[in-house]
C-alpha cells in the first residue's frame, strides 16, 4: 500500500512539473480595483488548489476528532458495564485458631479378620 501511495505523489509531482514548464508565464491577478497580483500560472494554481483543499480537510479532521471522542465515550461506557456486571469475589472470613478436632475411632473390621496371634 505504501508503494502504491509514493507512486501516486510521484505521478502528481510529475505532472505539477510538467504543467509548470509549459506554462510559466506571467498574469495579473486583480484583487480589488487598486490592488493588482503579479504572479506566474503554477504559482496561481497551487494556490488555488491548497485554499480549495484547507475547508474539506478541516471538516475531515473534525470528523476524525469526534468519531474518537466518540468512540472512548462508548468504551469507557461498555468498560464501566462489564464491571458492574462481573461479581466482586467476597473475601473469606478470618480463620480462628482452634483446636483440631479429635481424630474418629478407626472402624473396627469385625470377624472376618484373622488375628495372628
Amino acid at each position: 500500500m505504501q508503494l502504491v501511495r509514493t507512486l501516486l505523489w510521484v505521478l502528481i509531482l510529475a505532472g505539477l512539473l510538467a504543467f509548470s514548464f509549459f506554462n510559466w508565464q506571467p498574469v495579473e491577478v486583480t484583487i480589488w480595483e487598486n490592488l493588482v497580483l503579479e504572479t506566474k500560472v503554477p504559482a496561481l494554481v497551487v494556490v488555488s488548489f491548497l485554499l480549495g483543499l484547507l475547508p474539506m480537510w478541516l471538516v475531515h479532521r473534525g470528523a476524525q476528532w469526534r468519531a474518537k471522542r466518540r468512540i472512548s465515550s462508548l468504551e469507557a461506557a461498555a468498560e464501566s458495564q462489564r464491571r458492574l456486571a462481573t461479581p466482586t469475589p467476597t473475601p473469606a472470613p478470618a480463620a480462628t485458631a482452634t483446636a483440631p478436632a479429635p481424630k474418629a475411632p478407626e472402624p473396627d473390621a469385625g470377624p472376618l479378620t484373622s488375628d495372628p496371634s
